[in-house]
């Protein structure tokens, strides 16, 4: 049974001075999870039953290939030997499936000629063989991630979140002839809208921890940043406030979580 001296609903932030703050899974949140509760700020709640840790879908693009002799395991089965490459995932064999043997039709050119890598980022969520064009008239899938954001939206902060670290142009001619988009849109919310990544980690760190009130001028943005004062200082008081209201463990896990937060920045 856990303890605890108030409970919580699942959306709830810590607000200061242009600052929004969500909060990890805490034990004060259980209870809010088993009644479905929806919190302050709407939901699913009934997402989280029981206290757990909610799931998450991610999908990586390595643009350039790997060796796949590192890569590959050589033998099947359960007990197969990790390649080097996939050796840090070791101690999570049992949460691990390696699948091998895979092609991708509509990523060839079948015809096109040249653009393999236009049409290897395009085709890779979609399934679908991308439009030869570097114009406007570009049509290409909706991609599985957007698909399951449909579906998990209520469930999380945001439906989705696309990062990058190269180009995320969208218009022009990337390869031989394709769009930008094909190149640098992994996701695509429909045949013709792609959704280019976020490529600036600051502006990343914004989006999930920082400024969500549009109230809050720009400039106290600005400054913050020139005077690189942490979020966690625009929320002192409510933190504060919070703590006193948690058991021990909420304590520690908020604070580690806090923690974490001032190492990123």
């Amino acid at each position: 049974m856990i303890v605890t001296r108030r409970h919580l609903p699942r959306r709830t932030f810590l607000k200061g001075m242009g600052a929004v703050i969500a909060l990890p899974v805490l034990d004060a949140m259980t209870p809010a999870f088993a009644a479905g509760s929806a919190g302050r700020f709407g939901g699913a709640g009934s997402a989280f039953a029981g206290g757990k840790s909610p799931l998450r879908l991610a999908f990586t693009y390595v643009p350039n290939g790997v060796t796949m002799a590192d890569w590959t395991p050589r033998a099947e089965g359960v007990g197969f030997e990790f390649s080097r490459i996939l050796k840090p995932l070791e101690a999570f064999r049992d949460d691990t499936l390696v699948v091998s043997g895979l092609a991708h039709r509509n990523g060839a050119a079948l015809g096109d000629g040249p653009g393999d890598h236009a049409r290897a980022a395009a085709s890779y969520l979609t399934g679908v063989h991308p439009r030869k064009t570097a114009g406007a008239d570009i049509e290409n899938g909706i991609s599985v991630d957007q698909i399951a954001a449909r579906q998990l939206a209520e469930r999380t902060r945001f439906p989705s979140l696309e990062l990058g670290c190269d180009d995320s142009r969208t218009v022009g001619n990337c390869d031989s002839g394709y769009s930008c988009a094909y190149t640098n849109s992994l996701a695509w919310r429909g045949p013709a809208t792609p959704m280019p990544p976020e490529t600036n980690p600051r502006l990343v760190f914004e989006r999930l921890f920082g400024d969500i009130d549009t109230s809050v001028p720009p400039e106290t943005r600005a400054r913050r940043l020139l005077h690189r004062r942490s979020i966690l200082d625009l929320v002192t008081e409510r933190t504060t406030q919070l703590m006193s209201d948690l058991g021990p463990s909420d304590r520690r896990k908020l604070d580690e979580y806090l923690s974490s937060i001032r190492e990123i920045e």
